[in-house]
């Protein structure tokens, strides 16, 4: 029997209206919408942000990478710029239009903040970041109220302070990128001098991102062999060998970045990925970051330092008992202190 000329017609406006997808595809269950399981929220798109961003991307450990940032241009461009790479990564990267798109973030990575002006302030620097992080924290906590928050911002140690106190998460959940990429050049130039690679040189730099970090000497080894009981004078005035200037080179690293090519990025954002996979692949490797560490070593006030801490994907699993010499718990003590002083200060 030959169609009616009205079921013809109605075949011939479907195929008119039929999109490229529908005639290229046989739908059989498109299933529900998915939900990241490892989204990561990245805070400031500038040189910081953006090395993190391509970093974590290059590493293949988020589902979904969300960028969020006061400046909508320079947003809407970085994320036109990654995603028309897309081709060559493995992640979804979203541009969001406000913080409900960073709902159910597993991860919070916040690098935005303001610059210190020429004569200004340590404290009026820092108070005027915490006008910034008023308006980023409590609308991260809102959206992702189990996430765990990274911050990189400087002064790292006094801004993760500022985030633990505005989320109100606990503390395991609030770390600072601390002196994980202070630790990272101390074994590199170690490595250097030594002309071995630094992936064989243990040691840690603890205490304040800053000029006040305390190099741990004492602990210090290439494959178990104590460098200090090799050079007992290692960490004095009085070793021929000056390896005291290894840290003062940690400390003036990022200046001399700086002042060569304007600001720091790569390495941050390489150290940064670094904690983000142990966060999301639950890999509890010893890191040390900015940790609510008040009890440990004598410190009695709410700061937050670096100490080796085992990361995983509760955050802050576990922090390390680390032996400490008398000096360098003084120098801990000292870097508390100065921390101290300035966030007593502050107004929240």
């Amino acid at each position: 029997m030959l169609a009616e000329p009205r079921q013809i017609f109605r075949q011939n406006i479907c195929n008119i209206m039929a999109t490229v997808k529908d005639k290229l595809i046989q739908e059989v269950n498109p299933g529900a919408p998915t939900v990241a399981r490892s989204k990561v929220t990245i805070v400031g798109v500038g040189q910081v942000g953006m090395a993190c961003a391509i970093s974590i991307l290059q590493a293949n450990i988020a589902d979904d990478v969300t960028l969020i940032d006061v400046m909508e241009d320079k947003l809407k461009g970085e994320v036109m710029d990654l995603q028309h790479g897309s081709l060559f990564l493995k992640t979804t990267i979203t541009a969001a239009k406000d913080y409900s798109d960073t709902a159910n973030s597993k991860l919070c990575i916040i690098t935005a903040g303001v610059r210190q002006k020429e004569g200004e302030s340590r404290l009026n620097l820092v108070q005027r970041n915490v006008e910034v992080f008023k308006h980023i924290i409590p609308n991260l906590a809102k959206y992702s109220p189990d996430a765990i928050l990274l911050v990189v911002s400087n002064p790292v140690d006094i801004l993760t302070y500022v985030a633990w106190k505005l989320s109100g998460f606990p503390s395991h959940r609030v770390i600072g990128s601390g002196t994980n990429l202070d630790s990272a050049r101390f074994r590199f130039l170690i490595g250097e001098k030594l002309k071995i690679n630094s992936t064989s040189v243990h040691g840690y730099i603890i205490g304040e991102h800053g000029d006040s970090s305390v190099p741990v000497w004492s602990g210090t080894n290439v494959a178990g062999v104590s460098l200090q009981s090799l050079n007992p004078n290692l960490d004095t005035g009085k070793d021929p060998e000056e390896w005291k200037n290894i840290h003062k080179q940690v400390v003036e690293s990022a200046y001399e970045v700086i002042k060569l090519k304007g600001y720091t990025s790569w390495a941050i954002g390489l150290s940064v990925s670094s904690l983000a996979q142990s966060i999301l692949k639950n890999l509890r490797i010893v890191h040390p970051v900015s940790y609510l560490i008040k009890g440990m070593h004598g410190i009695k006030e709410d700061v937050f330092l670096s100490l080796p801490c085992v990361l995983g994907s509760a955050g802050v699993c576990g922090v390390l008992k680390q032996p400490l010499k008398e000096s360098e718990t003084t120098c801990l003590k000292k870097s508390s202190e100065t921390l101290w002083a300035v966030q007593k200060e502050l107004k929240l």
